[in-house]
């Protein structure tokens, strides 16, 4: 797979044309960087890191320590994210920790050639601006969700998140498409593994939930009725 295929997967970049991707395979080499293990923290807020990085295989979860020491997941990358900082964007990620799920790869692009693609191409430069601020939203979003309310509430927002970013059909259920121990949903949503794998019981028992072997599958309106009864 070549840097090309990688870009088109980005969304930002799906309506650039083949001309365009050319250009940017010539103004915008990328630094490739050996597999990073599942499990490594590859940033934390005094240790972060300047210039974009694409997601090339993998996912990297984002998240913050609050003053109990308690994590929380602000995001979850996947093949064709991107994350970091340069002068002219910012995916609001030098505050975070970041983190590998699975065995990444990563690649960067140097701050100065694509700026320069930037001011050659407003229009996607405002593209940008666009996603950025979506991206924030949702990542501020879901953070508060994930702090705030009952145990069994962080659950259910983050496995209908999951199931909407990787999810594959499967009858009424989605399955989430990698594998989740009970300590590792609860380190995205602070709380205990003894009260994760209690939660994940009492909803597949519900029918809401499908558990197996470090595999979840969720009935996304199941979930949404249980959250939000009134409308339903």
């Amino acid at each position: 797979m070549d840097k090309l295929w990688y870009l088109s997967r980005i969304s930002i970049f799906d309506s650039l044309s083949p001309e365009d991707f050319k250009e940017i395979d010539m103004m915008a080499p990328l630094t490739h960087f050996n597999a990073v293990p599942k499990g490594t923290l590859i940033q934390t807020p005094e240790h972060h890191r300047d210039g974009l990085f694409f997601v090339k295989t993998g996912k990297l979860r984002m998240y913050k320590v609050n003053a109990e020491g308690k994590q929380f997941t602000t995001a979850i990358l996947g093949i064709g994210n991107m994350f970091g900082e340069i002068d002219s964007l910012s995916f609001g990620t030098h505050d975070m920790y970041i983190e590998t799920i699975e065995e990444t790869l990563i690649c960067s692009v140097l701050r100065e050639h694509f700026e320069k693609f930037l001011l050659k191409r407003p229009e996607l430069a405002m593209r940008f601006l666009k996603v950025l601020s979506n991206q924030l939203k949702e990542k501020e979003e879901l953070l508060e969700k994930l702090a705030i309310g009952n145990i069994e509430d962080r659950v259910l927002h983050l496995m209908l998140k999951l199931s909407q970013q990787f999810g594959t059909e499967n009858d009424e259920f989605v399955k989430i498409d990698f594998p989740l121990t009970h300590q590792e949903i609860a380190n995205m949503v602070g709380v205990t593994r003894e009260s994760v794998t209690t939660i994940l019981k009492d909803l597949s028992q519900k029918g809401i939930l499908r558990t197996g072997r470090m595999q979840i599958s969720v009935h996304s309106q199941k979930i949404r009725a249980y959250l939000n009864p009134a409308e339903f």
